[in-house]
């Protein structure tokens, strides 16, 4: 039993770390339906901003505190990963707003690729694994259950970041008048610019918001693990995919429970089912495979109607 619980809590922790990179996904192809596949690297440099700042701007004093290390990398890494969603978005993405569907698709791999290259060429020892220091109270909380379930600090503070910057931003779209009016925009980009809102404030807008999540979502990470590298983003971007798809891409409750699910599905399946956790990957697949088979829209996602 404690073994099953520990599997759980563990899904929890993936799950709430690739559902708010996902977020960032469902959010863009919501607005202008593009497939952002660069958003996992935007996770990644967001992560590798946090640490530049506490390695190279603030003094060593000040980083073994963890209640100031803490808000200044998370400040500092969804700073960095905003200004590099917004410039692509600038310079990539917006030149190419009319073209046909796979000429932006195409500069997303590319966009990705450099980024990559960009990290590992100009960031000291970016060629491996870099150590990432602790931002958070060290130690575990230990559920009394059988051998006992252990929940590390960390990734208690992940959950409830992430489910909390999700559920803050489910808010303002729904409530707020930029929500509005990214929502108009999603349904109908025209109509809505002859209403009085300018598309292109909204977009960039939407990649701003999305890019501080990940970036966000960067910091937690390597404080979770202690360490980060540049292939970090492409992984992790992968499963964010997929966990939009899943809970229906376009929808940012549908990213939170495709997370969740996706975090589950890779700790459950790598415990339990065959191959342990050589397969966790394709259980993941296979998960994803059947929803679309019978629900292709994902779980929150509308279906689409054929008109007459």
């Amino acid at each position: 039993m404690s073994i099953f619980l520990s599997q759980i809590a563990n899904g929890l922790m993936f799950g709430s770390l690739i559902a708010l990179i996902a977020i960032g996904y469902t959010m863009v192809y919501g607005i202008i339906t593009l497939i952002n596949f660069a958003h996992g690297e935007i996770f990644m440099v967001g992560a590798y901003g946090g640490l530049a700042t506490l390695t190279y701007w603030v003094p060593t004093a000040v980083v073994a505190r963890w209640y100031f290390a803490l808000p200044i990398a998370l400040v500092a890494g969804a700073l960095v990963s905003m200004l590099v969603a917004v410039a692509m978005e600038r310079f990539a993405y917006r030149p190419l707003r009319n073209a046909p569907r796979l000429a932006p698709l195409i500069t997303a791999l590319g966009v990705s690729v450099a980024l990559q290259e960009a990290v590992r060429v100009f960031y000291p020892g970016a060629t491996a694994a870099i150590p990432f220091p602790p931002l958070f109270i060290q130690g575990a909380f230990v559920i009394p259950i059988g051998d006992g379930v252990v929940i590390r600090y960390t990734g208690i503070l992940l959950i409830v970041v992430s489910l909390g910057l999700a559920f803050g931003l489910e808010r303002f779209v729904e409530r707020t008048r930029l929500g509005r009016a990214m929502r108009a925009t999603s349904q109908d980009r025209d109509t809505a610019r002859l209403m009085g809102i300018d598309p292109d404030r909204v977009i960039v807008l939407t990649f701003a918001i999305g890019g501080a999540l990940a970036g966000v979502a960067g910091v937690l990470y390597g404080s979770y693990l202690n360490n980060i590298n540049i292939d970090m983003g492409f992984q992790n971007g992968i499963f964010a995919f997929t966990a939009a798809v899943l809970g229906g891409i376009g929808n940012i409750r549908g990213a939170v429970v495709g997370g969740l699910v996706i975090g589950l599905v890779r700790a459950l399946g790598g415990q339990y089912l065959p191959g342990g956790t050589a397969y966790d990957y394709v259980w993941i697949f296979v998960v994803l495979i059947i929803v679309l088979v019978f629900r292709p829209q994902g779980f929150f996602g509308e279906s689409e109607r054929v008109r007459a």
